[in-house]
């Protein structure tokens, strides 16, 4: 009996102690889960505003991004309303504008986003007039969400093989002797 009441204790705490991992190994399998689940809806967010762009519809990007929203391509950065005029010409130039989703990669706050980007040139584009040419380019485009929000957002294009392909020629500068 006196072994017993030894014994008991011990198994008590061993009980207890395998509990408490049980505990910690779900706390960090939820909050595992609530992070999977919020990079879910980053990327879901990023999708739907990528697809109503292609239909014109602008006012899904005031339901995705913060009212602080920033936008940086190469060395211009843009709010949200002055985003929303620059693209407005490109659907006007390629009515047919798409972005094929190629990869899309979440990690915390953060979507990353490969897109090939099609249309036909039917409208002006940067002084450019119709040529009626098919595109196909390469863009990265990084969103940081923030409480559900797209907050910012960093953009490159392929812009040579664009401007190639509605006609545009790379010469090199002339070369002048010395």
């Amino acid at each position: 009996m006196r072994k017993l009441f030894m014994i008991l204790p011990l198994v008590l705490i061993v009980r207890f102690m395998v509990g408490c991992q049980d505990r910690e190994a779900m706390t960090e399998l939820e909050a595992m889960k609530a992070q999977a689940e919020l990079e879910q809806q980053n990327k879901a967010s990023f999708r739907y505003m990528m697809e109503e762009t292609e239909k014109g519809n602008y006012s899904a990007w005031d339901e995705v991004c913060s009212a602080d929203y920033v936008s940086h391509w190469g060395e211009i950065s843009w709010n949200l309303e002055e985003h929303k005029q620059a693209n407005r010409p490109l659907l006007v130039a390629f009515p047919d504008f798409k972005h094929e989703l190629n990869s899309m990669i979440a990690e915390g706050g953060r979507v990353v986003l490969r897109v090939t980007l099609t249309g036909t040139h039917k409208g002006e584009y940067m002084g450019i007039p119709p040529t009626g040419n098919k595109i196909n380019y390469t863009g990265m485009l990084e969103g940081r969400f923030s409480e559900g929000k797209l907050v910012e957002l960093w953009g490159v294009g392929d812009m040579l093989t664009l401007m190639q392909q509605l006609g545009m020629e790379l010469k090199p500068k002339a070369v002048h002797p010395r």
